[in-house]
């Protein structure tokens, strides 16, 4: 935005990027913001039904993107997505995810364990790693990473999510340490509640742990952040006026962390 509350149309101009999630939630709203900021993007999701929806977005508010169906959890989706691109990358958005039904670990199955982990953390590794090169190669990128308010505290999720979201973060800085000398930046963003399509993953399957996660709720709970409102921090972490923030942990919450 510019001092007259406008969208800045060049912020991005001219830059290629790659959002997954993006046929819902952040992710589309991340999509659809880079789109009007001038930036070149390849939005990917599981769901070709979600991506339409994104579509007719993109149409209504005249803006174009790349829309591909793609599994994060998949290898050889995540090198189609990456090698289908022409030319550098220089934003990639992980923001794929899903929710584990406030399951506590003493009734944890290794399936939703498994497929938790596969979305949340192995996910943002694959597609990471996946573009690593192309940045060291182009001697820059940015890569913006979603974690949650359940990585800094037990109450907002079930054992897999929090998990996940906790080695999110040290995925995050392990980039940033690592490929920062080498013109790459890695930061991520902490939401707390957001009004977003997760759905079904969110529903409890356990009273008893969901009412114990209640009392983190009960303490402060801030409305939900609307999507775009996670969406415009991602874009200004990606963007050449962070270009100094590295390693960055950011809370979108709220205030709720500071309860």
């Amino acid at each position: 935005m510019d001092n007259n509350g406008n969208m800045d149309t060049n912020r991005h101009h001219g830059k290629t990027a790659i959002v997954t999630g993006a046929g819902s939630g952040i992710g589309q709203a991340t999509l659809l913001r880079l789109a009007e900021e001038g930036t070149l993007v390849t939005g990917c999701d599981i769901s070709a039904e979600s991506l339409d929806s994104t579509r007719v977005l993109l149409e209504k508010q005249k803006l174009t993107a790349e829309l591909v169906v793609a599994d994060v959890t998949e290898q050889e989706d995540v090198a189609h997505l990456v090698s289908s691109l022409e030319g550098p990358l220089d934003i990639l958005a992980n923001v794929a995810g899903i929710m584990d039904h406030f399951v506590p670990l003493g009734e944890l199955q290794d399936a939703l364990w498994d497929r938790v982990i596969d979305v949340n953390l192995n996910g943002v590794m694959r597609l990471t790693r996946a573009v690593l090169p192309l940045m060291e190669k182009a001697g820059k990128g940015a890569i913006v990473t979603v974690s949650s308010e359940a990585a800094l505290g037990a109450g907002a999720s079930g054992v897999s999510y929090a998990v996940s979201k906790n080695g999110v973060i040290g995925l995050v800085k392990h980039v940033a340490y690592f490929y920062g000398p080498k013109g790459i930046r890695s930061n991520c963003v902490i939401p707390g509640p957001v009004a977003t399509g997760i759905g079904a993953s969110a529903s409890p399957e356990s009273s008893w742990a969901m009412e114990r996660a209640s009392l983190k709720f009960a303490t402060m709970q801030p409305t939900p952040a609307q999507p775009d409102e996670i969406a415009t921090l991602i874009s200004w972490l990606a963007s050449d006026e962070a270009s100094n923030v590295n390693g960055a942990l950011v809370t979108a919450d709220g205030g709720w962390a500071a309860a």
